[in-house]
């Protein structure tokens, strides 16, 4: 029987010859769960290779994505969120900014700011998931409406891009609120005659898209955003029925009139443009860059 057992021997330190992968080189993919090497996802874009996901990014990047280079001046960068609930879950509201504020160098999850896309000034609101879930409080509402006054006094277009688990619990109803304010603001936008972009990201859910999210002239989506108010196991457990497959990805509101277009991330620029342009010339100016077709997506 000693033949078929494998003799142990005592091994020398700095003799294991076990191949060792550094952390951090692979990732996997939120919605294949393929597992992709890092550089190779940075280099398609931050796109899955394999099944076009889009990852979420950076506020940086998603800027540097849109609009032209240099052209973002951000303001309103000193709004950061009060806690008058006094709320503490498994730890303190406060400490919970803090840290967050500390991980992420913003003092909350929404920045704004002037720019230009192909030199046509915007006006450009970003949430960013990373703080907090990219959840809306009151800094959120707040910054939105003082994103559309500014593009009202300037006469400029807004662009926002939204990702966000929705309103922000440790706010209380003063999150809440923020749903009437911000709506209330892309009204005034739009009865003023300037256009709205909304770009729904992976994911957009709660308070955000029962609110401004939704009210765009032109609705937005990454390939295979996760877009809707409350989540699928929810509304299961609610309707006692089974969803359809793929329910709440960008592609079924595609189908189902919900957003305008799907368009994968090289493209965004390109496409806004289009509709700020014609949005600014009127109909002559290629009217196809609204339409519902997810063939040009």
């Amino acid at each position: 029987m000693a033949w078929f057992r494998k003799k142990e021997q005592a091994q020398e330190p700095g003799t294991d010859k076990r191949v060792k992968i550094p952390e951090g080189l692979w990732v996997k993919c939120n919605h294949c769960r393929e597992i992709i090497y890092k550089k190779e996802l940075e280099r398609n874009g931050k796109v899955c290779p394999k099944c076009d996901y889009h990852f979420p990014i950076e506020s940086a990047e998603r800027i540097a994505l849109l609009v032209d280079e240099g052209s973002f001046a951000e303001r309103d960068r000193e709004l950061a969120p009060l806690d008058p609930l006094a709320f503490r879950d498994t730890k303190k509201y406060q400490d919970r900014l803090k840290e967050t504020q500390e991980r992420t160098g913003q003092r909350d999850a929404m920045v704004i700011g002037d720019a230009r896309v192909d030199n046509m000034p915007v006006v450009l609101a970003l949430l960013h998931f990373g703080f907090m879930g990219g959840s809306m409080g009151s800094v959120v509402g707040e910054k939105l409406l003082r994103a559309v006054e500014r593009a009202l006094d300037v006469r400029a277009p807004v662009i926002v891009v939204t990702s966000s688990g929705g309103a922000r619990m440790q706010e209380g109803i003063l999150s809440l609120m923020q749903m009437a304010k911000t709506a209330a603001a892309i009204g005034r936008l739009q009865a003023s005659g300037l256009a709205y972009v909304s770009l729904l990201t992976d994911p957009t859910y709660g308070g955000v898209t029962a609110s401004f999210a939704m009210l765009g002239d032109l609705i937005l989506a990454e390939p295979k955003a996760l877009i809707g108010f409350a989540g699928p196991r929810v509304i299961e457990q609610t309707i006692k029925q089974k969803l359809p497959e793929g329910f709440q990805r960008a592609e079924f509101l595609l189908r189902h009139g919900m957003v305008d277009q799907i368009v994968e991330r090289k493209r965004q620029r390109e496409v806004i443009r289009r509709f700020l342009a014609w949005s600014a010339c009127g109909a002559a100016a290629e009217p196809a860059v609204a339409g519902r077709d997810s063939d040009r997506s």
